[in-house]
């Protein structure tokens, strides 16, 4: 016991001895090193639960291509055509992702097994998204630092490190691209904000480089490359621009859109498109107005504003005309369907239903800002008020980030994503601001007068002449503890109850509160993988068609990739029409076995019946499907019910049947008819039926899949 204690005094009298700077060093690495781990372990709740398993649905996508660039490397998978996906159109893998993600985990695959660490491809996919989270921590306490100070920074970081609204995407087993994007993001802005304070190209080609990273990432990489030059444009308008800004620009722009052109799905879109034009459009307003700077310092004032004014006139009128004509000729591409539902969240819903079919397109929830960002939904104010109170370049574009992205996190749920690190850093300038003012009244009121500096206790002084300076003081630091402490506990919260759980795996509370496992899809997929011919194709909804082709290995007619409108609506088409329609698509498509997802036993709301009216919708958003409305699907009183008031077309529906075939002598609750749909809520109307063109092939224990083989056409002599 002796010994213990006299080795701890010394390992504290070592750290006494070091400088104050060493001090304050080692106290930094220790909270960045604390938080960087936890924001690893946080996200680590569904392996522990669970186990090590690919999430959603994308992420099987990803994963598949992943296995297949880490075992038959770059030149195969950049040059891969899949056969497995969109019978009979197939897809090019190569042309049509962001390879960023897998290059990535295939990098780290093949550095971990040159050093002898044996691990699968699935675990580097499985624990890649918290890696990174561990990255965006240090990066976030970067941008901070410069933005504030480091004390700023260490609370972003602890911030970023458990925030809900980034654990969503980057829990283990979320192997999807926004895992490593927002690291990404976060690292352009960093070496942006270090290019605008230093004007060097040194920092504007590693943030040239940061940004291609990005770009091969994550589509979102348009958010960036639209951001960078409004900050430009807002400094050019407030006479802020130097020739710091002017070498920071145009050599992140020259590099970046160079580099970003090198990836094949990208392509010319960073000079063909609209979503482009800003950034091409600054980059050009840089070099005019350098060269009018020029021109100013050589010529007398009246000249000077003569040529000005014909420059101007001209030069406006030549890029107007010019985008116009580009335009007209198709040239310069219009904006995407994604991008208009960002400036005008109905015009996918009354456009694109695909579009809007997307759960995480929808519009955000009041709620759901509390339910993901909690206390900084609150500090995120008085951070933007301390940057306006010192107005630099810097903060000036993290208000401009905090201002849009807030915007779009509300028109969009998926980009609460982007939202998230702002508010990190926002509010950890808040939290920290605030403290800084009343820390020196609790040191001074307590008689710790050695722990602050002579100016900041004079300051302090002046500041404090009220009542009860010290008491209110100390009451605001612990309130401030008492909201953080909170703040950790939600999102400890949050984390293990609604972000953990993989979709892959279902989960529920039995009524003695022990855990109930729902393992029906990997059942399913296993049954279609050893009892299906390998070239059968199967048809279902788009949302598990990555499921399908990686856990089945089995052709599939759609998927998540959704960039072929038209099949998916003949897919649609077959599900909302009446038995003998649908069997005539279901021919034209060459489909053997047909899978569909289904609640309504165990009470899993996002099966196939909740998903049926986007179905429809898609289905008749063609010129084939102009027959299929959406009306029909109602009762006369406008509303969808799958009772015996049901709409006679919904209750005869390829779907409909599917769904509820031989439900209707199944008993599902005590003291309920049979066929009672615990989902709907409801007795079915059309229980005592037969299929005609499929026979049921398997059903999961719970009945969540069920997997219909399609008849042959009957022999013409029989």
């Amino acid at each position: 016991m002796a010994k213990s204690s006299i080795l701890s005094s010394l390992r504290v009298s070592w750290i006494m001895q070091l400088s104050l700077k060493k001090q304050d060093t080692l106290l930094k690495m220790a909270v960045l090193t604390l938080a960087a781990l936890l924001s690893f372990s946080c996200r680590l709740f569904s392996v522990l639960r669970f186990e090590s398993v690919i999430h959603e649905f994308d992420p099987y996508f990803n994963y598949r291509t992943t296995k297949f660039l880490a075992e038959e490397g770059f030149y195969s998978f950049h040059n891969w055509f899949d056969d497995r996906a969109w019978y009979p159109l197939g897809r090019i893998i190569g042309g049509t992702i962001y390879p960023g993600l897998m290059v990535t985990s295939a990098v780290i695959y093949h550095i971990l097994n040159a050093l002898h660490i044996s691990v699968e491809v699935r675990n580097v996919c499985v624990f890649l998204a918290p890696f990174f989270s561990s990255l965006t921590t240090l990066v976030t306490y970067h941008i901070t630092k410069e933005l504030k100070s480091p004390g700023a920074g260490l609370i972003a970081a602890v911030m970023i490190a458990i925030v809900p609204g980034y654990i969503s995407r980057s829990v283990a087993g979320s192997y999807d691209n926004e895992g490593i994007a927002i690291f990404c993001m976060l690292l352009t802005y960093y070496m942006w904000i270090k290019a605008v304070k230093t004007g060097t190209i040194f920092w504007s080609a590693l943030a040239a480089l940061a940004y291609f990273y990005m770009v091969s990432s994550w589509g979102g990489y348009v958010f960036l490359i639209n951001i960078i030059p409004l900050h430009v444009l807002v400094l050019m308008i407030t006479g802020r621009f130097s020739h710091r800004i002017y070498v920071a620009y145009s050599a992140l722009y020259v590099i970046g859109t160079i580099l970003s052109m090198q990836i094949a799905f990208v392509g010319f879109q960073p000079v063909s498109t609209s979503e482009h034009m800003g950034a091409l459009g600054v980059f050009g307003l840089c070099q005019i107005y350098a060269f009018v700077e020029y021109v100013r310092a050589r010529l007398s004032k009246d000249q000077f504003d003569i040529l000005f004014r014909g420059v101007v006139t001209t030069v406006a009128g030549v890029a107007v005309v010019g985008a116009i004509a580009l335009t007209a000729m198709g040239k310069i591409a219009p904006w995407t369907g994604r991008f208009y539902s960002l400036l005008d969240p109905s015009y996918a819903k009354n456009n694109i239903p695909i579009i809007a079919s997307v759960s995480e397109h929808q519009p955000t929830a009041w709620s759901s800002f509390y339910f993901d960002l909690q206390l900084m939904v609150f500090m995120f104010p008085v951070g933007l008020y301390y940057c306006f109170c010192r107005l630099t370049d810097e903060n000036i574009f993290i208000i401009l980030y905090g201002v849009l992205s807030i915007y779009f996190a509300g028109v969009m749920v998926r980009l609460m994503l982007v939202l998230a690190p702002v508010m990190c850093i926002l509010s950890g300038i808040a939290v920290s601001s605030l403290l800084d003012i009343y820390m020196p009244q609790v040191d001074l009121d307590t008689g710790n007068s050695s722990a602050i500096s002579a100016h900041e206790k004079k300051k302090a002084k002046q500041e404090g002449n009220f009542f009860m300076r010290g008491q209110i003081a100390t009451a605001f630091v612990m309130l401030m503890s008492v909201f953080l402490i909170t703040y950790t506990f939600h999102c400890t919260w949050v984390t293990s109850e609604a972000y953990s759980s993989p979709s892959i795996v279902l989960s529920a509370r039995a009524h003695d509160g022990s855990r109930i496992i729902f393992d029906d899809f990997r059942e399913a997929y296993y049954w279609l993988r050893h009892n299906t011919p390998e070239d059968a194709k199967v048809m279902s909804w788009w949302d598990y068609g990555y499921q399908i082709t990686a856990m089945a290995n089995r052709t599939i007619l759609v998927d998540n990739n959704t960039w072929n409108n038209t099949h998916i609506s003949r897919v649609g088409q077959a599900m909302a029409s009446p038995e003998d329609k649908a069997y005539e698509i279901m021919r034209e498509l060459d489909v053997n076995y047909v899978l569909v997802i289904f609640g309504g036993l165990t009470g899993y709301s996002s099966d196939d019946i909740n998903k049926f009216l986007w179905m429809v919708r898609i289905g008749g958003s063609t010129e084939k499907g102009a027959h299929i409305k959406e009306h029909d699907y109602y009762t006369p009183a406008g509303e969808f019910r799958v009772d015996r008031e049901g709409s006679p077309v919904l209750l005869n529906s390829l779907m409909y049947k599917m769904c509820y075939y031989r439900f209707g002598q199944v008993y599902t609750e005590g003291g309920k008819p049979a066929g009672y749909d615990r989902v709907r809520n409801v007795e079915i109307g059309n229980k005592d039926f037969e299929l005609d063109v499929l026979e049921e092939a398997y059903t999961t224990e719970h009945w969540i899949v069920r997997i219909y083989k399609v008849k042959d056409l009957p022999n013409r002599g029989s």
